[in-house]
């Protein structure tokens, strides 16, 4: 690893909770300027992991560097060096937007010559422009979402960490949260974000994928997509969608089958032998086919076929 090019550089990084290992000696790198995804599913350690690099929680073992600062001997001076911005809204409904505003101002030490600035460029980001006097609490959850983002970079900190940011926010507002993501990569913050949508995990320079505590693939989401899809991906639709994927999951020469909206998607070693033998299996029990194609793989069909794959081994292989 680069440090001298690297923001947030961790190695062999642990955190156990009596027996339970939440976090099981990942190692990774997000680069300065960098949008870096972690993903996972829900339990899989991607909060943990945040909250030890943001020095909230002390790792049991293993090594973080954020900014060049230790998270596990110097976590105070991490805090200070970061934004953070968790999965829970964290602002004051019962505050202004103002009020909520010089609160964190004054929680990162901004200096009173950048104070007027600073709150003036959070409340344009936001689209709060009017409403400095309006209750935090009777905002639409994208100002909301908007706003915790400009109380977490009042400091124009270098690394910014955002734990499921667009939770619970509408697709537009989703949308311009990451336009100002990407205004501040551009300017140089690392962005180290968590998200369970996959389409905008698409949005990174990079990915992590962490399942039950370990790193299982990374890479840029077109590496992820070629890498680690073995095989082709067939979209079917057709009748009885529920008794189909049984079916399918048994059948010869389908590597994996899974629900995506109306339709199935389908791993087969090679798309133009298996769409006939598909059309014709599911035909046989009764099933008719609307619809049997290749289609290019999303990142959504990684992260199944990663998961379910790890799920399926432990299933047959029970760690003693």
């Amino acid at each position: 690893m680069n440090g001298a090019s690297s923001a947030v550089v961790v190695t062999d990084l642990v955190k156990r909770f009596g027996d339970f290992v939440a976090v099981d000696a990942i190692s990774l790198e997000a680069r300065k300027g960098e949008i870096f995804g972690f993903l996972g599913p829900n339990g899989a350690g991607k909060s943990t992991t945040i909250r030890m690099l943001c020095g909230l929680l002390r790792p049991t073992s293993g090594q973080a560097q954020v900014s060049g600062l230790d998270v596990a001997t110097q976590p105070e001076q991490v805090r200070q060096n970061i934004g953070y911005m968790s999965q829970k809204f964290s602002l004051y409904n019962d505050l202004t937007v103002s009020e909520n505003l010089n609160f964190f101002a004054g929680m990162y030490s901004v200096g009173r010559s950048d104070l007027t600035s600073r709150l003036d460029w959070a409340i344009d980001m936001a689209g709060l422009r009017g409403r400095e006097n309006s209750f935090t609490g009777t905002l639409a959850a994208g100002w909301k979402q908007r706003l915790a983002l400009g109380c977490a970079v009042l400091h124009r900190p270098q690394v910014l960490f955002l734990d499921e940011p667009t939770s619970g926010v509408d697709p537009l507002s989703r949308r311009k949260f990451w336009d100002m993501i990407h205004t501040m990569a551009a300017e140089g913050v690392t962005v180290f974000v968590t998200t369970h949508y996959m389409d905008e995990a698409e949005y990174c320079n990079r990915l992590v994928l962490i399942d039950r505590g370990k790193i299982v693939a990374s890479g840029s989401p077109l590496e992820l997509k070629q890498k680690y899809m073995a095989g082709d991906l067939l979209l079917v639709e057709c009748d009885e969608i529920g008794t189909a994927l049984e079916l399918l999951q048994g059948a010869p020469g389908v590597d994996d089958a899974a629900i995506f909206g109306n339709a199935l998607h389908l791993v087969v070693p090679k798309a133009s032998a298996a769409i006939a033998a598909v059309t014709s299996y599911l035909s046989q029990h009764g099933i008719t086919v609307q619809t049997i194609e290749p289609i290019r793989p999303s990142l959504e069909d990684v992260f199944v076929s990663l998961t379910t794959a790890r799920t399926g081994a432990a299933t047959e292989k029970p760690i003693p």
